[in-house]
């Protein structure tokens, strides 16, 4: 939750991560580019799935899981752009808690923002209750389009999680306050899946920022997403993988814009046209990694984190596909 990191920051206790629960399918067996390239991406079903539907402002989703590696397949049947982040909080920490402590004071302190007041409003958000340090993000679903399937796997420990998305409505408003956030139990049994093999390997850090060698050709790519540190930025919040395909004569500069939630039209839907959002890993712990599948067709794409002024960090990473 943005919220925490900014909480976490005021009180003089920088989390090292947000992170975004992930979302969809990656494939177990790693295949060539060839193989792959009359394949989608959401036909790369397993039994053993999780599949997650937004309609609106829900998660459709199952309210219990097994532990270990899931694959995630979060289905934005919606008309605004969505993500998935998993908030793991101290035990005892329930909805319940969050919904009475934590969403009004996100809520007044967002429209003191809206309106102008950016002092007053993370001031407000200073009033978070103390156990808002001890919460970790181990994880999520990178920023998807409407109409559009993401897939993620991540690995999950047993436990209780809540899961959410802070994209904003048009008139500012964070969409954990409009119901798009719900309780998910980790049960003490473990998954029959293994970790995914991937085609392409991604490193992200504060140090190096955004390290690839991306693929070339058009086809149905698995990426690992291996999170060597993780940092707190000027917002608050830590670093990030999301692919967005660029369409011809898109500014690339108010995509780096939109990512940054400080702008009061940072994270606003619609989002800016131009660019098509394709999932990816949210925020995760140094150590961790995460796997996310995609479908690239021609055409020209980026890998970019959601953090101010990300070129400038090396944070954003493009690249073109050929036939």
């Amino acid at each position: 939750m943005m919220i925490i990191d900014r909480i976490n920051y005021l009180n003089g206790r920088k989390t090292t991560t947000m992170i975004v629960i992930a979302i969809g399918l990656i494939c177990t067996q790693s295949c060539k580019p060839e193989e792959k390239q009359n394949n989608q991406v959401s036909e790369t079903k397993n039994e053993e799935s999780i599949e997650i539907i937004t309609e609106a402002m829900e998660f459709q989703m199952p309210d219990t899981i097994t532990s270990g590696w899931n694959l995630w397949r979060y289905h934005n049947k919606s008309t605004q752009t969505h993500f998935i982040l998993i908030d793991k909080y101290p035990e005892g920490i329930t909805l319940d808690s969050v919904k009475q402590r934590v969403l009004p004071t996100f809520a007044n302190g967002m429209t003191l923002i809206n309106d102008g007041k950016a002092e007053e409003g993370f001031a407000e958000f200073g009033k978070m209750p103390q156990w808002f340090s001890e919460v970790i993000w181990p994880g999520g679903v990178g920023l998807i389009s409407p109409g559009l399937t993401a897939e993620t796997s991540l690995k999950l420990d047993p436990g209780y999680y809540l899961v959410e998305c802070y994209v904003k409505m048009n008139n500012g408003m964070f969409h954990t306050n409009m119901g798009m956030i719900k309780e998910l139990v980790v049960v003490d049994k473990k998954s029959n899946l293994k970790e995914p093999e991937a085609d392409i390997a991604i490193t992200i850090s504060r140090e190096s920022g955004i390290e690839v060698e991306p693929p070339l050709i058009a086809g149905l790519y698995t990426f690992s997403v291996n999170y060597l540190d993780q940092a707190t930025y000027d917002h608050f919040l830590g670093h990030d993988i999301n692919l967005v395909k660029i369409e011809e004569n898109a500014d690339e500069g108010i995509l780096e814009a939109w990512l940054d939630w400080r702008d009061p039209k940072g994270l606003v839907e619609p989002a800016p046209k131009g660019f098509i959002f394709l999932g990816g890993v949210n925020d995760m712990p140094g150590g961790s990694t995460g796997y996310f599948t995609a479908k690239l067709e021609p055409g020209r794409y980026a890998l970019i984190s959601e953090v101010p002024k990300a070129s400038e960090k090396g944070l954003y990473k493009t690249f073109l596909i050929s036939e």
